[in-house]
């Protein structure tokens, strides 16, 4: 069939990339169309041909991201047994966080943090975002218990959180300037804390009566 309508003038992966910069600076509110603009190389037609608003573009500017700057948390999931899971995931996402090409910190996490009550929408997106990564994180431990390379009473969920919490609170000493040698440090520290946290049985139910 042929195709109607002008085609685009511009790359639009490229163009996700240079939003998603712009967002990564500066935060979801932050970011005003005319930075996103000039970073895209189009005008604020185009854009909302190209991505309906700003907030269909920020969304797919953190699909963009999850797709190219996080494939690390992917490859991670692929680790032979829990512990170089989360070896690789933290050191990975420390090293992340931390290059020189691109904004200190982490998107999901930049972001949202200063949306005021009339984007709500956007926290509760990037929330949720995050929580679906803890969610395949939990699932590859519950895999690792299944395995027997975690204990059987290990607590899969609270594994998984315990881990997401260290690499948001990286994402933010990385955007304060933290160095990367420090957040290593802190890196370490966790992965001795995951392997003793591993021994935890998971609470049991309280009878009833």
């Amino acid at each position: 069939m042929t195709q109607r309508g002008r085609p685009r003038a511009f790359d639009d992966e490229q163009a996700l990339d240079r939003a998603m910069e712009v967002f990564w600076r500066h935060g979801y509110e932050g970011a005003s169309l005319a930075e996103l603009t000039a970073a895209m190389g189009i005008n604020k037609p185009s854009l909302y041909a190209a991505y309906g608003n700003k907030e269909e573009l920020f969304r797919k500017a953190v699909g963009r991201y999850a797709e190219t700057e996080m494939a690390y948390a992917r490859d991670a999931l692929d680790q032979p047994t829990a512990y170089e899971v989360v070896t690789a995931f933290l050191r990975a996402n420390v090293a992340a966080l931390t290059r020189l090409d691109r904004p200190a910190g982490c998107l999901s996490i930049q972001g949202g943090t200063a949306c005021g009550t009339d984007n709500t929408n956007v926290a509760e997106f990037l929330a949720a975002s995050r929580l679906a990564g803890e969610r395949q994180l939990a699932d590859r431990f519950v895999r690792a218990v299944e395995e027997g390379d975690l204990p059987e009473g290990s607590d899969p969920e609270a594994l998984a959180r315990f881990v997401m919490v260290v690499s948001e609170g990286h994402a933010i000493h990385a955007a304060a300037g933290v160095s990367r040698a420090q957040l290593e440090q802190s890196a370490e520290i966790a992965l001795h804390a995951f392997t003793a946290a591993a021994r935890i049985e998971r609470p049991r139910p309280t009878p009833a009566g």
